[in-house]
This record gives structure tokens, sequence and C-alpha cells, in this order.
């Protein structure tokens, strides 16, 4: 069973991202399970530290793009949205080139808060990063 909120597509997702960080640093949204997101993003000068290899905060914005995205395609947007707390990472391997491909599963998914859980592996499907996100449930103010 589904744990989206309303019948959403893979294409509406993507473009929820819209014209800012994550685009710049080229992530996409690949996948819409029932209940997990997964997400890629290039390793490239972008991306990459002056040691050649992954920025660690690079990976912290693609896992902090996919527990956003998804903690906000779990609520009714019109009533409220979701924003981050509290996210950690521990960066586990180095990666210098391909592409990394990042899986958000929940966690919990309670009326205030959310915590999602991030995996993100290398090309050849190596953990390199595993990150938690605490979100916060806010309504939206009326207007």
């Amino acid at each position: 069973m589904a744990i989206w909120h309303g019948d959403i597509t893979l294409e509406q997702v993507q473009q929820s991202m819209g014209n800012c960080m994550p685009t710049f640093l080229g992530m996409q949204i690949t996948e819409l399970g029932d209940d997990y997101l997964v997400g890629t993003m290039p390793v490239e000068d972008r991306t990459r530290q002056p040691f050649g290899i992954l920025h660690g905060g690079a990976s912290v914005a693609l896992a902090e793009t996919l527990g956003s995205v998804a903690a906000n395609c779990v609520v009714d947007n019109s009533k409220f949205y979701c924003v981050g707390q509290e996210i950690n990472a521990n960066h586990l391997r180095p990666v210098a080139e391909g592409v990394v491909t990042a899986k958000a599963t929940a966690v919990h998914i309670g009326r205030s808060s959310q915590v999602w859980e991030i995996r993100i592996s290398d090309p050849k499907g190596k953990l390199n990063c595993i990150s938690r996100i605490t979100m916060a449930v806010v309504p939206v103010p009326a207007s």
C-alpha cells in the first residue's frame, strides 16, 4: 500500500525540485515506489571536493533533497508542508566518478514529524553514505 498522499507521478515529483540546488547539482528522481523514493546525482566537478572524490556536503544535499521531497509527498500540501529539522550522515567510502544512487525510506511518519533514512550507493552498488533526516510537519498558514 502506497504511503503517498493522492495520486502522484514520477514526473510531478521530479518537477517539484524546481530550478534550484538539486537541479544545479544534477539530481534526478528516478523511481517512486509504494513506500520509497530513489534519486541519482553525478559525481563530477560540481559535486567533487578538491581531492577528486564526492563531497560529503553533496551527499548530504542529495539525502536532504530525497528526504524532503518524500516527506512532502506524504502530506496534504494544501494543509501542510515539511521542512528539515536535523540531518546526519556517515560517509563510508569515497566515490571518484560515475553516478551515485540514493534510496529514501520512511522510518517514522507522524502528525508533527517524520524520520527518513537515505542510503547512497556508488555505481557498483556499494554503500558509500547513510543518512537520516528528521522533518517537521508544519501547517500551511491561513491566507
